[in-house]
């Protein structure tokens, strides 16, 4: 599994996915959980956005009508593009744990 999808992995519990997915793939994982939330725990999936730091305006976005996704997808979009950046950030500021703090 690439470190991307382990991250969305492990924000939103998805299950059973094979080592050598791309992104069109992951992509549609993502979207059936998010379609799923929408349907059952929508206060959950914005507790998730919330906590993957997802722009609340980016979000209403989504959720209107009027946008050229489903809902569902444009959400997963969101995350996928969203779990990226921070993968980006992490390589870039990288640094040595401080020697007692490693955890």
């Amino acid at each position: 599994m690439n470190d991307s999808f382990q991250l969305i992995y492990n924000d939103l519990n998805i299950d059973h996915v094979p080592n050598n997915v791309g992104d069109a793939q992951i992509l549609d994982i993502i979207a059936d959980r998010v379609e799923w939330f929408l349907a059952n725990d929508k206060d959950l999936l914005l507790s998730y956005l919330y906590r993957l730091d997802v722009e609340e305006k980016k979000i209403d976005i989504a959720l209107t009508p009027l946008g050229d996704d489903a809902p569902h997808i444009a959400l997963a979009k969101l995350i996928m593009e969203r779990q990226k950046q921070r993968i980006l950030s992490k390589q870039k500021y990288s640094v040595e744990p401080i020697e007692g703090w490693e955890f």
